[in-house]
């Protein structure tokens, strides 16, 4: 669902590393692929996932970008937050679920990197509503990346609004 985002990063010259369940080709703009290297991800497997990533990397990270499921977001953030550059911005992506207007967004995992926080809401139209599409997905996450690397104070971005209201 971020793979707008990663097709952004890599036609801005990024090298992108993206652990997933499945594969989704990103091409560079010329039709090459060496800038967008896919690793299996096993959420559960995690010094596999650290160990793949690390090779694909080729060296530390500049930025990570992490939409993880929250039963296992600390653990998969702890465990490639060694293959980060001292300082990496990191940006975390939330559903709706994970974040509530009382609650807040769960507070970030790695304290030695500036976090920006993405919620992914709904978008109403014509007095419905609906989940995000990819491209709004993209487009919120990728706003969060440019803060990122932008250097911006830490923060908690909503894309969309929180919650369909019920009628």
């Amino acid at each position: 669902m971020l793979a707008g985002c990663a097709e952004a990063l890599v036609a801005d010259g990024w090298r992108v590393v993206l652990p997933s369940r499945r594969s989704t080709p990103i091409a560079d703009g010329n039709g090459e692929h060496r800038k967008a290297v896919w690793v299996k991800a096993d959420w559960f497997d995690l010094p596999a996932l650290a160990r793949d990533a690390r090779e694909a990397l080729e060296g530390p990270a500049d930025l990570l970008v992490a939409w993880v499921h929250r039963e296992v977001r600390v653990a998969v953030l702890r465990a490639v937050a060694p293959l980060l550059a001292p300082g990496a911005p990191v940006v975390e992506v939330h559903g709706s679920a994970s974040a509530n207007p009382v609650g807040g967004c769960p507070d970030p995992v790695l304290p030695d990197h500036p976090t920006q926080q993405i919620v992914l809401g709904f978008v109403r139209h014509a007095g419905r509503t609906r989940w995000l599409n990819h491209q709004e997905i993209s487009a919120g996450v990728l706003d969060g990346v440019r803060r990122a690397v932008d250097g911006r104070p830490p923060a908690v971005h909503q894309v969309g609004e929180f919650r369909p209201v019920h009628r």
